[in-house]
């Protein structure tokens, strides 16, 4: 059942007309903000597009264009007869040497695991090579659903060198793995990862509530410590509509 309108009031919203940035654009990104801080929680009714416009002095195609905007990109819906409803706030990482589960949590989300593996298995080429051991040889593979409030939002699977910390299933429910690692005295200093895109399986969407084909994005890590040893091989995929990598790019002097 959808929430109670927000109400628009409450939520600060406002434009700034001297600015030159599109009236529209202004009331979107406010929108967006409110979204992906919670005031605007999954369920929630906008409200009506007349009064929010007479409230800010806004004609109604100005706050349909700006309403569409999020709509298009998956952060609200139109539903006949109940009007325009919150559908989600898309996850935003920064990348850098963090763990989503810390991520998440420090942004309010509730992360939640399931562990669908946890388990020896022989190293196949591309993760012996990424680990440094034998092709063949053992070593321990965790396999997870991460849950953001309640939606599946990305499957990790992490290939980790044998002996290196306890994997006990419990604990890997209840914390996230760098931390895990972090408190068995293991100090992460630096990685090298790839981010790419591709298709979802059908084994992937139904553990992820995606349809089979839709837009994954892909993440593959090596994680060293502080001695230069390697301490895990990460190849992760999120739901592309739930879920971003934020880059800050510098210009080179």
């Amino acid at each position: 059942m959808p929430k109670p309108a927000a109400d628009s009031a409450a939520l600060g919203l406002g434009v700034d007309r001297t600015s030159p940035v599109p009236l529209y654009h202004q009331l979107a990104r406010q929108l967006e903000a409110a979204i992906e801080q919670g005031r605007l929680a999954p369920g929630s009714l906008l409200g009506n597009e007349l009064e929010l416009a007479a409230r800010l002095g806004l004609s109604r195609p100005t706050v349909r264009q700006a309403i569409q905007s999020l709509v298009d990109k998956g952060l609200m819906v139109r539903r006949r007869g109940v009007g325009t409803q919150v559908v989600h706030n898309r996850i935003r990482r920064p990348l850098e040497l963090s763990s989503l589960y810390d991520d998440l949590e420090a942004a309010g989300r509730a992360p939640e695991t399931r562990v669908l593996r946890n388990t020896l298995e022989p190293a196949a080429p591309q993760v012996a090579a990424a680990l440094g051991v034998a092709e063949g040889g053992e070593v321990h593979l965790v396999e997870r659903v991460r849950y953001a409030q309640g939606e599946p939002v990305a499957l990790l699977r992490n290939h980790i060198p044998t002996g290196l910390l306890d994997l006990a299933t419990e604990r890997l429910e209840s914390t996230g793995l760098y931390r895990m690692m972090r408190g068995s005295g293991i100090t992460l200093h630096s990685a090298r990862q790839s981010v790419g895109a591709r298709a979802a399986t059908p084994e992937e969407g139904r553990l992820l509530a995606e349809s089979e084909g839709a837009p994954l994005l892909t993440m593959e890590r090596t994680t060293f410590d502080d001695g230069g040893r390697v301490v895990e091989f990460g190849s992760h995929v999120y739901r592309a509509s739930r879920y971003t990598f934020e880059f800050q790019l510098l210009v080179r002097p």
